[in-house]
């Protein structure tokens, strides 16, 4: 995954993927500050999943949006942050559309005829009165 404004330095070895969730009802705003000659900082609305690529040593700090400041709320390890990618084999794409339980499709198909398909349209005509 590219970090598309600002990438890890090169001499940055060993990244991880990693997700925060804002569970708050406020805005904050993650920041890592402790890895030289790299600036990550972004803005995390209520509800959001920020999903970034950072070195395995990174402390990512959350603050969180007040009326005209925001305060330090917590500083997390990115090490605690790690998500793992699926290899292609975890991929089942024999199972996609099925419920794992009863086998059924999960979407059932709606019975349409061609004769509801072809009806033609009314529209609506103007008039206008002197």
């Amino acid at each position: 995954m590219a970090q598309i404004l600002d990438p890890l330095p090169p001499e940055q070895s060993g990244k991880i993927l990693c997700c925060y969730v804002n569970a708050t009802s406020k805005i904050q705003v993650a920041r890592i500050s402790n890895i030289p000659n790299w600036y990550f900082e972004r803005v995390v609305f209520p509800g959001q999943r920020l999903v970034f690529e950072a070195p395995l040593e990174s402390q990512m700090e959350i603050h969180t949006g007040m009326m005209a400041s925001a305060i330090l709320s917590d500083t997390i390890p990115c090490d605690r942050l790690i998500i793992n990618e699926p290899s292609s084999s975890e991929f089942n794409t024999d199972a996609i559309g099925t419920d794992p339980i009863s086998t059924k499709p999960i979407v059932k198909s709606k019975n349409t005829k061609l004769s509801d398909t072809t009806k033609p349209l009314t529209t609506a005509g103007l008039a206008s009165i002197d």
